[in-house]
């Protein structure tokens, strides 16, 4: 082999390598799905409790109508979730929603004085988180998702359900954070005076992994 053949030959080789090695760091940069210290960074465990509450200086509303000012507003929400699976990315991590509250909350529902309670029926829910997308929420076998909202009126205490086919919520990594908006719950039970649909929209954040040391924050990949 000439020197110019040896050369092609060895510049090839060399390209061949640093490809490969190329696509071996991308992938290990990824990460999974769900990480903590960073993007691409410890992935999650299987089994790790995952928190939240309100983003502060935020409220969870569930309005009337979408976008509507017409509605409930709570000072106070929090929810949490335990991770099943935590696949490499991309991919699709899978939770269990066991706790969702909402408290300390007003109405402005013409002919209602205040709010009782928000109770979050038929936990656990599933969820699913996919890389760079949304999560979704969905029914768990406790059955559909489900809330029940007692509201004082001048009548007496009204008891109004609704219900939701899924939830969907956006993550950010800028802030660790999950918004859901406008997610429609169309009312299962309870007297006229109850309005037909709920629009729930709240801000959660940062999401924390509680079960590692530091409750450090969590990113998704």
């Amino acid at each position: 082999m000439d020197k110019r053949a040896l050369s092609a030959a060895f510049g090839a080789a060399v390209a061949a390598v640093l490809a490969v090695t190329a696509s071996a760091s991308a992938t290990a940069s990824a990460g999974n799905v769900l990480t903590t210290g960073s993007a691409g960074g410890t992935a999650v465990a299987s089994g790790d409790t995952l928190s939240a509450s309100l983003v502060t200086g935020t409220k969870a509303r569930i309005a009337t109508t979408a976008g509507g000012s017409t509605g409930i507003t709570c000072n106070t929400s929090a929810f949490t979730a335990t991770v099943n699976t935590n696949p490499a990315a991309p991919g699709t991590a899978t939770e269990t929603v066991t706790g969702h509250t909402l408290s300390s909350c007003t109405t402005n529902i013409t002919g209602a004085t205040g709010v009782q309670s928000i109770t979050v029926n038929n936990l656990p829910f599933n969820a699913a988180v996919a890389s760079g997308g949304s999560l979704t929420v969905t029914a768990g076998a406790a059955g559909p998702i489900q809330t029940t909202l007692k509201i004082s009126t001048i009548l007496g205490t009204t008891t109004c359900v609704y219900r939701a086919t899924s939830l969907t919520a956006t993550p950010s990594n800028a802030d660790n954070s999950l918004t859901f908006t406008d997610q429609l719950f169309t009312k299962y039970s309870g007297p006229s005076t109850c309005p037909g649909s709920g629009y729930f929209t709240a801000k959660y954040g940062p999401v924390l992994d509680t079960s590692q040391a530091g409750s450090p924050a969590v990113f998704v990949n």
